[in-house]
C-alpha cells in the first residue's frame, strides 16, 4: 500500500510539472494572476492534454493486463492481437461510408470493428496448436499486419491516407477541450474492470478449472474481450496509436505482484498513466518547442522494454 501511494504521489508531482511544459511561457506562479492567452491555453489545451494522458495510460495498460490474463500469455496485449489494427480499419470505414457522421457514430464504428478482430484473434488463437508464449503474440502481429495492410489499401485507393495519419500514430498535441471527451466512457470500464477482476483471475486458469469452481467462463471472457476492445477503440480514436502501452507495463507489475489482477490494477493502471506521462514530458522536451508524437516515444521505449521481456524470459526460462 506504502509502495502505491508513493507512486501515486510523484504521479500527481510529474502531472502538475507536465502542465507548464509547452511553447507557450506557463509558470506556477502566473496561475495566480493569469492572462486571458494563458487562461484560454491552460484550460482548453494543458488540462484536457493531462487528463487524455492520465486515462489513455491507464485504459490501455489494464486493457493489455486484461488480454494478459484471459490468454495465459504475457506477450498479447492490444497492439500484438490486432485490436488497434481493427479499431483503425473501423475509422477508415467510417470516414468512407459515413463522412459527416457524429464521433459518437464513427466510435461506435470502431468499437464494433475493435470487438469483431478481438473475437476473431481470440477464435485463431482457440485453433492453434503450438501455443508457445512467444509464437502466440506473432500470430497476433501478422493478424494485425494483415488488417493493417486492409486498412492502407482502402485508404490509398479512396484519398484518405491523410485523414488516417492521426490514428497511425499516437499524438497529443492536437487534444484540445470539445475533442477527448469521449476518454471517459473508459472510466467506467475500469471500474467494471476491478469489479470483476477476481473472476477475470480465475478465467486465466482455464475453462475447465474455472467452471468446476461454478464460474461462466465464455461469459467472463466475452465481458473481458469487449472491455479491451472498447477502451482501445476509444484511445485509439481520440489520441491514435499508442503502442506496447498494454504489453510492457503489465509485465513489469507482474514481474513483482504476481498474477492477481485485483491486486495488481491499481498498480497497472499508476504505472500505466505514470509512463505515458513521463514519455510524453521527454517529447516535448527533446526538441523544444516542438515534440515528438507520443507513439514514437511510447513505441522506441516500449520496444526496448520488449526485448528486454523476452531476452530475461529466455534466462530464467520464463
Amino acid at each position: 500500500m506504502k509502495k502505491l501511494i508513493m507512486m501515486i504521489v510523484l504521479l500527481a508531482i510529474a502531472s502538475f510539472f507536465s502542465l507548464f511544459i509547452g511553447a507557450t511561457s506557463l509558470s506556477p506562479l502566473d496561475l495566480f494572476n493569469m492572462s486571458d492567452q494563458q487562461s484560454n491555453i491552460f484550460w482548453t489545451s494543458r488540462v484536457p492534454r493531462l487528463i487524455s494522458i492520465l486515462i489513455a495510460g491507464i485504459g490501455m495498460s489494464i486493457a493489455g493486463l486484461i488480454m494478459q490474463q484471459l490468454t495465459r500469455n504475457k506477450f498479447v496485449s492490444p497492439t500484438t492481437a490486432g485490436t488497434m489494427d481493427s479499431a483503425r480499419l473501423g475509422i477508415l470505414v467510417s470516414i468512407m461510408l459515413f463522412s459527416s457522421a457524429a464521433p459518437l457514430t464513427r466510435m461506435l464504428i470502431a468499437m464494433a470493428f475493435a470487438i469483431a478482430g478481438t473475437f476473431l484473434f481470440m477464435h485463431i488463437l482457440n485453433r492453434v496448436k503450438f501455443k508457445d508464449p512467444i509464437f502466440i503474440p506473432l500470430v497476433g502481429l501478422m493478424f494485425g499486419n494483415i488488417i493493417g495492410s486492409i486498412t492502407t489499401f482502402f485508404a490509398y485507393r479512396h484519398d484518405l491516407i491523410q485523414n488516417m495519419t492521426a490514428w497511425l500514430q499516437g499524438n497529443f498535441a492536437t487534444t484540445m477541450r470539445g475533442n477527448y471527451e469521449t476518454l471517459y466512457m473508459t472510466i467506467p470500464l475500469v471500474i467494471l474492470a476491478y469489479l470483476y477482476a477476481n473472476r477475470f483471475t480465475v478465467a486465466g486458469m482455464g475453462e475447465d478449472f474455472s467452471k468446476n469452481l461454478g464460474l461462466n467462463y465464455k461469459q467472463v471472457v466475452n465481458l473481458g474481450l469487449v472491455i479491451v476492445a472498447v477502451i482501445t477503440s476509444s484511445i485509439v480514436l481520440t489520441v491514435g496509436t499508442i503502442p506496447f502501452l498494454g504489453l510492457v507495463v503489465p509485465n513489469i507489475v507482474t514481474i513483482y505482484l504476481g498474477d492477481n489482477i485485483r491486486k495488481n490494477l491499481p498498480f497497472t493502471a499508476v504505472l500505466g498513466a505514470m509512463f505515458v506521462l513521463m514519455c510524453d514530458i521527454l517529447g516535448r522536451m527533446i526538441i523544444f518547442p516542438y515534440e515528438i508524437p507520443i507513439g514514437l516515444t511510447v513505441g522506441v521505449i516500449g520496444s526496448g522494454l520488449f526485448l528486454y521481456l523476452l531476452l530475461r524470459r529466455r534466462k530464467y526460462g520464463l
